[in-house]
C-alpha cells in the first residue's frame, strides 16, 4: 500500500494535514481512499492522466526553453482541499475587492476624487506605465472594466491566506482548471462520488452569459467573439478552449475589420458584426491608430467603434492600472474609500520603494525579501533574496536606486505546502492559488481556481514559465 507514513511537513504550514502529521478533518477521506490504493496503482494513475493530458492538447508555450515551446502543463493528482467555512470567507472577499477596484479604475479615468482627496498619491496612478491617457472619459458598457480577474493568494506560515496580486488584463489558467477536473473525475470516480464539490465545469457558461450581459440592453441576441495573438501564445489552448466551450469564434485581429461605425468579422459566409469582443492581447496592441502604431495584432479604428458604444471590449482598456503592484498595495485603502469597509482578505505586506523609508529598509535587507517590478508577471522581473547572489542584489540595488518608483519588496513567506507525488512517495512542495472572478449581472467567483505548484524542492516559483505545474481544487460544500 502507498501511505503517507515518511511525509514530513518540515515545519511549513501544510494544506493537508497538521503539524503533528495527522490529516485536517476536510482531506480525511481522500488520506484514506489514496492510503488504501495496492502499490503502485497511484503512479500508474499520474501516468495515465499525463498520457491523457497529451491527447486532449493541454499544453502552454514557452518561449525561452531550447528544448522546444510547446509542453504539457505539468499535473499532480493529488488535490488541494478548501473547507467550505474558508471559501466563504475568501469568496466575500474577493468580491469586495473586485467591487471597489472597478470603483477606482472608473474614478480614475473619470473625476479622481481618490487622488483629490489624497488617499492614493496622484503620482503613483498618473505615473503608472498602465495608467492609459487615451482611456480618460472612457465609459465601458454597464460601468464595468474588470470583468474578469485572475487575483493570486498565498497562505503563510501561521495559516493566514493574503492577497499577492490581482491580474486584471488577462488573467490564463481557467481553462486547466475546467480540465483538471475532468481528468480527475475520471481518476478518482468513487471519490467524487462520496465528495460533496463545488463544480467548476459550468464557468464557460457563466463567462458566456457575463459576456452577453454587457450588451444585451441594447442588443437582443449578441455575437461574441474571443480576439487571440494567435497559434504561438502562451495561452493558446486556452483561447481555443473557451471559444470551443462557449460556441463563439475565435479571431485574430487580421479578421476583424471596422465597417459603418461596427466591428465586423470576416468569415465564410461573409462579414458578421461581432458586439463583445473577448480580447486576449494586451492593451497596447489593441488598436495601432491609438496605441502601438506597429501592433500588427489589433484592428485599426477600434477603440473609435468602442467609444461610440458599439462594442463591448472585456476586459475593458485601461483596466491594467489596478496590475501595478505600486497601486496594489493601495488596496486596502480603496476599499475604505469607496465601501466605507475593512478589506477581508488582506495584502502581503508590502514596501514602496518610492517611499525614501521604505526604500532605504529595502536596500538594508535585500537578502531577506522579495522584490518585484511593478509591471512585471510570470515570475519575471523578480529577485527572492534568500536564494540570490550577491551580484544579482547589487543589480537590484542599481535598479531601485535608478528607478525607485518601479519597484516594491515584500516579505519572503513561508508558502504553504501540499504533498505531490514524487516518483513512488510523496514530498511537499510550495502552492498558491488563482480564483477567477467574472463580473457581470452579479459578481462570481468561481469555486477554487487554479492551484499552482512549484514542483522543484525548495522553489517558491510556481509559474508555469518557471517550471510549475497545477492541481485540482476542491471547494467542499457547506453541508461537508
Amino acid at each position: 500500500m502507498m501511505g503517507f507514513d515518511g511525509y514530513n511537513t518540515d515545519g511549513f504550514y501544510d494544506e493537508m494535514f497538521e503539524s503533528d502529521g495527522s490529516p485536517r478533518p476536510a482531506v480525511q477521506m481522500l488520506v484514506e481512499r489514496i492510503e488504501s490504493f495496492p502499490e503502485g496503482e497511484l503512479t500508474r494513475r499520474q501516468i495515465a492522466a499525463e498520457h491523457a493530458l497529451l491527447r486532449m492538447g493541454i499544453t502552454f508555450n514557452v518561449y525561452a526553453d531550447e528544448q522546444g515551446i510547446e509542453k504539457i502543463f505539468p499535473f499532480d493528482l493529488i488535490p488541494r482541499i478548501i473547507n467550505a467555512k474558508e471559501w466563504n470567507w475568501i469568496e466575500r472577499g474577493l468580491k469586495q475587492r473586485i467591487h471597489a477596484l472597478n470603483l477606482f479604475i472608473d474614478d480614475v479615468y473619470h473625476d479622481q476624487k481618490i487622488l483629490k482627496d489624497g488617499i492614493v498619491p496622484a503620482d503613483v496612478v498618473l505615473s503608472s506605465e498602465r495608467y492609459l491617457k487615451p482611456c480618460i472619459g472612457l465609459d465601458p458598457p454597464r460601468g464595468i472594466w474588470c470583468h474578469i480577474t485572475g487575483t493570486d493568494l498565498v497562505r503563510d506560515s501561521d495559516g493566514q491566506v493574503y492577497v499577492l496580486e490581482d491580474n486584471l488584463g488577462c488573467p490564463s489558467g481557467v481553462s486547466y482548471v475546467v480540465e483538471n477536473r475532468q481528468l480527475m473525475k475520471r481518476t478518482f470516480p468513487q471519490l467524487f462520488g462520496m465528495s460533496q464539490i463545488q463544480p467548476v465545469e459550468d464557468y464557460p457558461s457563466h463567462l458566456l452569459n457575463m459576456l452577453r450581459y454587457l450588451v444585451t440592453d441594447r442588443v437582443s441576441s449578441p455575437e461574441v467573439a474571443v480576439l487571440t495573438p494567435g497559434i504561438y501564445n502562451s495561452a493558446y489552448f486556452e483561447h481555443s478552449f473557451l471559444t470551443q466551450q462557449m460556441g463563439v469564434e475565435l479571431v485574430e485581429g487580421r479578421d476583424l475589420v471596422v465597417m459603418d461605425g461596427f466591428v465586423h468579422a470576416r468569415t465564410t459566409k461573409g462579414f458578421e458584426r461581432i458586439d463583445v469582443l473577448y480580447r486576449r492581447i494586451n492593451d497596447d496592441y489593441l488598436d495601432p491608430k491609438v496605441f502601438q502604431p506597429d501592433s500588427m495584432l489589433g484592428v485599426p479604428g477600434l477603440m473609435d467603434v468602442y467609444k461610440a458604444g458599439r462594442i463591448a471590449l472585456v476586459n475593458a482598456p485601461g483596466t491594467c492600472v489596478a496590475d501595478d503592484k505600486v497601486v496594489c498595495s493601495f488596496v486596502p485603502e480603496i476599499i475604505k474609500y469607496y465601501l466605507g469597509e475593512d478589506i477581508i482578505v488582506p495584502n502581503v505586506p508590502t514596501f514602496m520603494c518610492w517611499e525614501d523609508t521604505d526604500r532605504k529598509y529595502v536596500l538594508e535587507h535585500l537578502d531577506e525579501l522579495v522584490v518585484k517590478e511593478a509591471n512585471q508577471s510570470g515570475g519575471y522581473g523578480m529577485l527572492i533574496g534568500p536564494h540570490s547572489t550577491q551580484a544579482e542584489r547589487q543589480e537590484f540595488a542599481s535598479r531601485i536606486k535608478d528607478n525607485p518608483r518601479n519597484y516594491i519588496a515584500q516579505p519572503t513567506l513561508a508558502l504553504s505546502r501540499v504533498p505531490v507525488l514524487i516518483d513512488d512517495h510523496f514530498e511537499g512542495r510550495h502552492v498558491d492559488l488563482r480564483p477567477f472572478i467574472l463580473y457581470g449581472e452579479d459578481i462570481y467567483v468561481l469555486p477554487g481556481g487554479l492551484t499552482r505548484v512549484a514542483l522543484r524542492k525548495g522553489s517558491l516559483v510556481v509559474n508555469s514559465s518557471q517550471g510549475g505545474g497545477s492541481k485540482d481544487t476542491w471547494v467542499l460544500s457547506d453541508s461537508v
